[in-house]
Order: structure tokens, then sequence, then C-alpha cells
């Protein structure tokens, strides 16, 4: 009593040591309660720490392995033949120093042992020091070195050679040299598992690379010069100097800084993408702390009404509650740190498919703080809300229990919380993306998700209410009415478990439409059998194999390397010294590959202009059609000029036609299409589309076309679809790790819900036992509720996800929207059930006592 007699002496004075006592005493009685707020934010904090964490060590550990990364200090790249001057300077840059060449290209090869065969990426490494920096791990060790030492050896991808049922001592036969196995290739510097499945490796000697007969007119070569500097060398100092020589020539250069950045770049996006979905799993916590704090006050105030009539201020009584919820929020963030330090032991294994570099695992306390900050600010901020409300309670609350206890008149400190929240969201999320638009797009996009389930909720309420089944049977009509009346969960188990389940539906929704967009070339009597690099000679004889084989030609279409030298009578030299002009500089380094016809295939459709299939004036600009997607990155118009060089000829051309080209279709797809009448007699190279019925017939043409014409190479829609799903499947494997932080959050609030609303709950089965509603009845009642809300949240998830889905498709992917809603109903189900297993579970006690018994304990 002293201390409220002295507090009552100073009552106009904040006193925050007894403010603080005061905190601490009111919460004994209701500490169960505020754990459930504390639950209500641990998952989302735990995955902000987690990823920031693992984050952290990447960005060391990047830090670390950079040179391990490219396996020396410079790397230069082209993708055709040095010409005499550029060899010169290319060996220039090695003096004083190392360096090694390699060779690239893809490539079909024959497992001698079980005859099966695949498409690699063949890589042809000259003897020398390279990786200067790191290690081919192969099976055995001794194996990376050797085989280029010991004769026509080979490292083969340790995948393959289980794949093909092989192993080290066999023979692989590449173009018309056979190779023996020296070792299983594990790891290749700067290479993860995840590039590794798209373009297995094999290394050959480069000595032997000529007998395989495999560098022909038109294959996609690549040329890599690995370089080891002396230490006086800085190599971005280097290659900043040379740079204008190598853009002009058309090489790419790497170095260890350069390589460091574009890696830690490229992870750190995916990291931030994943705090953002971890960020999403907090705000549904916050809601639950809302709602938590919401009921807990109303139960509150009797026990305030009586603070104020002993004489604490709305201030001081507004604080008593605050310190509670500053406490609550600091013990949740610190839990979610601790969980999430433990969680990051994890994800080193969980991406290990995706980084180049081995991730260590240490505490990062950066991450670790900024965690518990923010889970005590957003938990705060959203607690303030019904908070607020303390401070208008009427001290005659005590006397009429119905009086109306808060003042009905505007609250600017309301309005100024609402802007506080959406201002910590846009800095966040500015802090995760590094742009003002695509902070402003994600907070627009969280607002737009909340606001669209909650409408979503408020209309099912609506719609219940206004067409209530009144000749339904008792208990359904009970259940039903549930949903709408004072204190119910409709609102927020729809926002909290609509949202986790938005996004686990997209993934899955996502990842069948890509999936699907691919299939579709193997239906409707589309290819599904590519064979590419047949020589001018080959091409009657590939042609007759197929048909002896029983596999139609459905298409032969010629293929005309060439560059472009002038594009408006602007030259590469001239787009470099305007940057103005925003025309890119690969559009005159790269090597197009384009064909001629006299009409467009199916998978093209004319947009603009008029398709010529003939060329009408031999002497006139050639009208040709561009693909209109590169046109627009090229800045190309109809009407524009482009002249190209053909294997030494300048070819000037007209664009006279663009296209839409439907990419995902495996078909003789160009960005450049010539007519007839031109390209005939230009040096060529051909590829066949053909169709085969079964794995099997496949398998048995590609092994005889291989041993036949080895330089011919054969891409398989079925490898393609594997490989496209396997890494589809790691991607949505991880985002779905990230998006059960959500469900998780959102189960959570779902029981802290239940529990909130115990005390009424109870107050309704017992009125409905006393006015002889059977146990049954009333356990239906619940079950019943609990279904409903459960099948409203999922049901108003897939509903969202269905329209993410259609977003991203059409805007994103720009593919069509042929959703797949098979997978969506597993999901509905699960998440509808096990919102009802919790509900029941979380309600069992109110039915196991007696209603008199409830009520004192409850009283009490």
């Amino acid at each position: 009593m002293s201390d409220t007699i002295i507090h009552i002496n100073n009552k106009r004075s904040l006193n925050l040591r007894w403010l603080l006592k005061m905190a601490w005493r009111d919460s004994r009685r209701n500490r169960g309660r505020l754990a459930l707020f504390i639950s209500s934010i641990v998952l989302g904090i735990a995955a902000l720490v987690a990823i920031n964490s693992f984050s952290d060590n990447l960005r060391t550990d990047i830090d670390k392995q950079a040179k391990s990364l490219i396996g020396a200090d410079l790397v230069i790249a082209s993708n055709k033949e040095i010409e005499p001057e550029m060899q010169q300077l290319l060996d220039s840059i090695g003096v004083g120093g190392d360096r090694s060449d390699e060779v690239r290209f893809v490539s079909m090869v024959v497992f001698e042992a079980s005859g099966g065969t695949r498409l690699v990426q063949v890589r042809a490494l000259e003897r020398g020091g390279f990786p200067y920096y790191g290690a081919i791990e192969t099976e055995p060790a001794s194996a990376s070195k050797s085989f280029r030492e010991d004769g026509r050896q080979a490292l083969v991808d340790q995948t393959l050679l289980l794949q093909y049922n092989t192993k080290p001592g066999d023979s692989i036969k590449i173009g018309n040299q056979t190779f023996e196995i020296a070792g299983a290739l594990h790891k290749i510097p700067g290479q993860s598992a995840m590039t590794a499945t798209i373009a297995p490796a094999v290394y050959i000697p480069r000595r032997y690379l000529d007998e395989t007969g495999l560098l022909q007119r038109g294959s996609r070569i690549s040329y890599y010069h690995y370089y080891k500097l002396p230490e006086s060398t800085d190599a971005d100092k280097l290659v900043k100097k040379l740079e204008p020589r190598l853009e002009e020539a058309g090489f790419g250069y790497d170095t260890i800084e350069s390589r460091k950045e574009s890696t830690g770049k490229a992870y750190e996006d995916l990291a931030r993408f994943l705090a953002l979905v971890g960020f999403v799993a907090l705000l549904l916590g916050c809601v639950g702390v809302a709602s938590a704090v919401h009921v807990y006050i109303r139960e509150k105030l009797a026990t305030i009404g009586v603070l104020r009539c002993l004489g604490v201020s709305g201030r001081q009584a507004f604080l008593i509650y605050l310190f509670q919820v500053i406490a609550m929020g600091l013990i949740g963030s610190v839990v979610g740190a601790v969980l999430g330090s433990l969680i990051q032991l994890y994800l080193p294994q969980l991406f290990q498919s995706f980084l180049p570099v081995e991730v260590t695992v240490a505490v990062s306390w950066s991450a670790i703080g900024q965690g518990i900050a923010i889970g005590v600010i957003i938990s705060v901020l959203f607690a303030l809300l019904p908070l607020l409300s303390v401070r208008n309670v009427s001290p005659l609350i005590t006397l009429r229990a119905g009086i109306e206890h808060v003042s009905s008149g505007p609250d600017k400190v309301r309005w100024g919380v609402y802007f506080l929240i959406v201002a910590f969201i846009f800095i966040f999320s500015y802090f995760q993306l590094g742009t003002w638009l695509q902070a402003l797009s994600f907070t627009a996009g969280v607002f737009v998700s909340f606001l669209v389930l909650a409408l979503i909720a408020r209309l099912m309420m609506w719609l219940v209410k206004r067409f209530f089944p009144v000749s339904w049977g008792y208990v359904w009509r009970q259940s039903l009415a549930n949903l709408y009346r004072p204190n119910n969960q409709t609102l927020l188990l729809t926002v909290s478990i609509g949202l986790g389940t938005a996004l686990i539906a997209t993934l899955f929704l996502m990842q069948r439409i890509l999936l699907s967009e691919v299939a579709f070339a193997g239906s409707e009597n589309q290819p599904n059998l590519v064979l590419f690099d047949i020589q001018n000679a080959q091409k009657e004889d590939v042609a007759q194999l197929a048909r002896q084989q029983g596999l139609p030609v459905l298409q032969y279409v010629p293929v005309v390397t060439m560059r472009l030298e002038e594009m408006n009578g602007l030259t590469a030299a001239d787009v470099r010294k305007d940057t103005t002009l925003e025309i890119p500089d690969w559009a005159f380094t790269r090597e197009y590959r384009v064909t001629y016809r006299d009409s467009l295939i199916n998978s093209e459709t004319s947009v603009a202009g008029e398709w010529q299939g003939q060329v009408s004036d031999p002497n006139a600009p050639i009208p040709i059609s561009v693909e209109d997607r590169y046109a627009e990155r090229l800045k190309v118009e109809l009407g524009d000029t482009m002249i190209f060089n053909v294997q030494g000829a300048l070819v000037p051309t007209v664009v006279a036609n663009l296209r839409e080209v439907e990419w995902n279709r495996v078909q003789s797809n160009f960005l450049v299409v010539f007519p007839k009448g031109v390209l005939e007699e230009a040096p060529q190279f051909h590829v066949l589309m053909t169709r085969t019925q079964s794995d099997e017939q496949s398998a048995s043409f590609q092994q005889t076309l291989v041993r036949q014409f080895p330089n011919v190479s054969a891409i398989d829609l079925g490898l393609i679809l594997e490989t496209l799903d396997d890494i589809l499947g790691k991607i949505s494997f991880v985002i779905r790790f990230m998006a059960l932080f959500s469900i998780s959050t959102g189960l959570l609030v779902l029981i802290g819900s239940i529990n909130n609303s115990k005390y009424q709950r109870v107050q309704e089965s017992v009125l409905l036992r006393t006015l002889g509603a059977s146990r049954k009845q009333i356990l239906s009642i619940n079950a019943f509720e609990y279904l409903l809300l459960g099948a409203l949240a999922a049901g108003t998830g897939v509903i969202l996800a269905v329209g993410a889905s259609w977003a991203l498709a059409v805007f994103s992917f720009e593919v069509a929207f042929v959703p797949d809603l098979t997978p969506l109903l597993p999901v509905f189900l699960a998440i509808t059930g096990l919102t009802m297993l919790i509900g029941m579970l979380n309600s069992r006690g109110i039915l196991n006592r007696p209603p008199l018994e409830v009520l004192r304990r409850e009283a009490a």
C-alpha cells in the first residue's frame, strides 16, 4: 500500500521505478498468455537472423576463397579464333608469369562400358599450372595432374560416371578419339553443383583436341586464357589499361576482384530476397501480436479502471502495459535470434547446390543485434495500435461495466503509429533491395496482399451474415455464426495463414507452369530431338540415318555464322564513344547464328513490317526479319540498315520485318532471319529436327549417330526437362523452406488467437451446456468452425496464389498462363486440416470439466 500512497501523492510524475514494478506485478498472472505474444515473433526473427548470419558468413568466405573462384589472377575469354595481332597481346600479358590455355565446346561422348551417350562440355586444357589457386578436385586426387601428362586420359564428372555405370579405368569416346578415364571430377574452381548439373564437364589434354575431329566450321568454341601474374602486377589496373583493345576484339575478362564482386552480388540478391520472405513472416507474427494485445487489454479493463480510481494517469497506465510489451518483444527477439543462429547451421547444406565456395558457420553478432532491434521495434509498433486505447480508459468502468471506456474522437497518435509502421517496412526493404523504387514496390505489395486478404475475409463474413442459411442444422448454423460474431477470428486467421498458403501455392503453380511450357514442345508432333553441327558433306547421310531408324525429318535448317559490322552507319567504335546512344557493345562483338528461308514457321508471328521470303533485287540491301524484343534492345526499327560480316564478305541489309518468337518451343528459332537467294553459298552447317517415340529409341539413335558422325551433337528434350525440373526443384525447395516460416507463424498466431479467446469460448460453452447442448454438439460446433476458418484461410491463400502466378507468368516470364491446379488441392487440404487439428487441441480443455469448475478457475 505504501507504494500506492506514494504514487498518489506524486501522480503527475512518471516514477519509472514504480511503473516497472507494477508492470512486473501485473504480468505475473498472465505470463502464459504473454508467452504466446513471444511465440508470434520468434520464427520471423529466427528467419531474419538465420539468413543474415548466413549472408555475413558467405560474404566472408567469398573474400577468403576469391582466388579459387577463377583459379588465376586474370582470365581472358573469346568465342572466336585468336587473330595474330591479339595473340601478341595475349603473349605479352603472360611475360614474367605463367599462362594456361583452355578450349571449351559442347559435344556428344560415348561411355564405352555402358554404351550410353551424353551431351557434355568438353574442356581441353593445355599444360600449365592452372588452377594457380584452389584445385581441380578428383578421385583419385593424383588424376587432376596425371591426366595432362600420361597420354590420352580424361577427367569425367562424377555424376556422369554414376549415371552411366562407369568408373575410372574405363574408356570414353570423344569424337574420333578414345580416352581412358583417369578419375572422377568432383569440383572445378568457381563451379557449383547447379552449374555442373546444367553442363557436366569432361577434361582432356589440349594436345589431343585436333585428333578428335570436333573443331568443325560453325562449331561454337570458346577460348580461355588463365594467367598467373607477377607479384608486382595489379590485375585490375592491367585490364583497365587494356580494356579498349579487349572490348574492340570482343574479348571478355575476369579478375579476382571482379569475380568476387559479381559472385557476392548474385548470392547477396538471393539472401536479400529470402530475408524479405522472413520479414513477411515477422509481419504476420506482428499481426498476431496486435490481436493478442487487443484481447489482453480488453480483459485488463477492470484492472486499469481500478488503477485510474487510485490516481494513476492514463499515460502511466499506458506505460505499465507498454513496458510489458517491450519486455515480451525483447524476450521474443532474443529467443528468435538464438533459434536463427541454430538454423543457420543447416543453411550451408540447403544452399550447397548453388554455392561455388565452402561456407563456414560462425556466429554473426551483427545479424543477431539487427534481428533483436528489428523484433523489438516492429512488435512494439504493432502492439501500440491496441495499446493506445489504455490512455482513454475511464475510471467509471469499475462502477458500470457497460460504459463506453474509450473516447470516440480521432486519435492523431494512432495515425502516427500507422505512418511509423509503413515507414519502417519501407526503410527495411530499402536496405534489403537497395533502390527506392523496389522498396516502394515491396511495401506496396505487402500492403496490397494484406488488404486483399482482409477484404476477402470481410466479404466472406458479410456473405455469411447476409445469406445466413436459416434452414440448416443447429450445429452448422452456430459454427457459421461464429465467423462474424464479436471477437471472431476470421480476419486474423485469413490474413496470417492465407499469406503463408499463398507463398507456397504460388511456388507450386509457377514450377508447374514453367515445366509445362517446356513440355509443350514435346507434344502435338513437335520435335523432341535436335541434331546440330551437321556439315554440308554430312547433310544427306545424317538425314538418311534418321529415316533408317524410323525417325521423321521434321525440319532441316541451314545456319550461317556472322558478325555485325555497322548499324545505321555506326560502328562498334562509334557506339563506345557515344554512350548516349544506349546501344550495347555486345551487339557488335557477339557471333550471330542466322538462317535463311522463304516463310515464317509456326513459332513465329509477324508483328510489324512485311516478311519477304525471296530476294527480288540482289543489288539492293537485303530485307531481313529481326526478333521484336531483340530489336528493342538494339534500338533498331523498321527501315534501319545493318551491315553483317559473313566470313569476310560484307552484306548490307535493311530491317523489313519484326516478328515475335515463342522461344519455349524446341524449334529452329533465330534472332535474325534472311530470305532465300543470298546465303546459299556461304559457309554453313545444319540443324535437323526430329521426333522419337520413346527413350529407348532416342538412346539407340544417339549411340548410332555418335559412332558414325562424332562431330554431330544431339539435344534431347527429355534431358532438358529433367535438368530444368531438377533446377526448379532445388530453387523452389529453398523458397518453400523460407515460406514455411510464414505458415508456421500463422499457425502460432492461430494458437495464440484461440487461447486469447478461450474465456469467451468458455462462457459460450457453459451457456450452451446450461441450455441443454450436449458435449458432442459443442465439440461439433468448434470443429466445424475451425474447419470453416481453415478452409477460408487456405482458400483465400490459393486465390491469391492464382492471381500472383498469373501476374508472374504474363508479365515476368511472358508465358501463357495455363495453371495446373492439381498440387493446390493437397496444399488446401493440409492447411485446412492442420488449422482444424490445432483449433480442436487447444479447445479440448473447455469440455473436460464441469461448467461451474471452469468458471471458478477462470474467475480466480
